[in-house]
């Protein structure tokens, strides 16, 4: 069981809060690149309980600052895009994306004041159709080499979700291996692609064994978590998922279960009651089947990037339907599902309240990766998964698995013939 303080370092990740402080020290996606356009407006963005404006210059560069001029305190994301930054709407006063004030118009000819003034401003990279930030402390940690950020437009598949929760039990539904038989379990087969070394499906195996043998492995990125249900004759079926820290999960997906991709779950901070999802889906091997994720755009989502189903509407549960169709009445969109269970939860749940089994040792583990991540930087030092140096920038050994196997291979051991060396 988690304690109230313990449950506060987890889910507090404000400015100066210990959770804040281990967030600070990774980079974190703030918004899609189509999010912002050359020639678009600057957007208001709330990261980490800061309030924050990202912009795109004239250049075509992408800033992010603090929201509120540092001269009478105006809101930024109302200012011009020009002259090689973000000129405030009140007295001009102008500023490129490294937070250097560039002109103060309204000042004497001869002053100097300008370059006294530098706003609070944060690094940002973009990259794979998705714009980066980091938050913290200089010097910035090396930017991750991911294996999904180098795949190109045709191999992947992004997806922005606002979500009305704390982001630890958002990131919690993602690292969950034994509620894949409950929550999204269909009532009638609808997946028909057979995973590699079998002629079922992963949807077969979770609805025939719903009770997995749940292992973990500490890593030097996180947890690395083993799912193994029974797969008759064939062996033993392995699921083989991720706890990335802070705040991300590499798991099966639709790519994954035909054994030539995966997807990330990333969950980001807002504040500390609500937190934004973005999903990287790849195919290292063939093009993204775009039509099957377009679907569930068109009927499952709004254009301000949040669920057609949500809290305020009871997520449309259809009591019939939970008869002859899906086990939760909710459609068959696992992330409208997900939502559902971690949203219901409130807020911030109350962890002393929980009554843990042996089906969340993966729960379990990732909690403890995170607080000895927080005693790490009290201490003074990087938590794990932090890079400094280029050679230790190698994300090769988060593989993602959903394969039948032999039940006398050693499941441990296989996941290292999945492993995709860097370029």
């Amino acid at each position: 069981m988690v304690s109230p303080a313990e449950n506060d370092l987890l889910t507090h990740t404000g400015p100066g809060t210990p959770g804040g402080e281990l967030m600070r020290k990774y980079w974190h996606p703030v918004a899609l690149s189509e999010d912002l356009p050359p020639g678009s407006a600057p957007l208001p963005l709330r990261i980490l309980r800061e309030d924050l404006v990202l912009f795109r210059d004239d250049k075509g560069r992408v800033g992010l600052m603090d929201i509120l001029c540092p001269h009478r305190c105006a809101d930024l994301s109302y200012g011009r895009i020009e002259d090689g930054g973000l000129r405030c709407l009140y007295h001009g006063w102008l500023f490129d994306v490294n937070g250097r004030c560039l002109e103060q118009p309204a000042e004497p000819e001869d002053s100097t004041y300008k370059d006294e003034i530098h706003h609070n401003a944060y690094k940002c990279i973009e990259r794979a159709g998705m714009i980066f930030a980091y938050l913290g402390k200089d010097p910035a940690p090396l930017f991750p080499e991911y294996e999904f950020l180098n795949a190109d437009e045709e191999h992947r598949f992004l997806v922005k979700t606002h979500l009305d929760s704390n982001w630890l039990q958002a990131i919690e539904g993602n690292i969950d291996p034994s509620h894949l038989s409950y929550l999204h379990k269909p009532m009638a087969p609808v997946d028909s692609r057979a995973v590699p070394g079998s002629d079922k499906s992963a949807d077969a195996y979770y609805r025939d064994d719903t009770r997995p043998k749940l292992e973990i492995e500490r890593t030097e990125f996180g947890v690395r978590n083993y799912s193994i249900r029974n797969a008759g004759e064939k062996g033993k079926y392995l699921r083989v998922t991720n706890f990335i820290m802070p705040n991300k999960a590499a798991i099966v997906g639709n790519e994954g279960r035909v054994g030539q991709g995966y997807s990330l779950h990333w969950h980001v901070p807002v504040d500390d009651e609500h937190n934004l999802r973005f999903d990287f889906i790849f195919n290292r091997v063939r093009p993204i089947e775009r039509s099957r994720y377009d679907k569930h755009h068109e009927t499952e989502r709004t254009p301000d990037h949040r669920h057609v189903r949500n809290r305020s509407n009871r997520y449309l549960q259809d009591r019939e339907l939970m008869k002859t169709s899906n086990y939760t009445g909710m459609g068959d969109y696992f992330p409208v599902h997900d939502a559902f269970a971690t949203e219901s939860m409130g807020a911030i749940v109350d962890r002393t309240k929980e009554h843990l089994g042996s089906t969340d040792v993966c729960i379990v583990a990732a909690r403890r990766t995170l607080l000895n991540g927080i005693a790490a930087v009290q201490a003074g030092k990087d938590p794990i998964h932090v890079f400094r140096e280029q050679a230790q920038n190698d994300c090769s050994t988060i593989v993602v698995v959903s394969e039948v196997i032999p039940a006398e291979v050693d499941h441990k051991e296989f996941w290292k013939e999945r492993v995709q060396k860097r370029a």
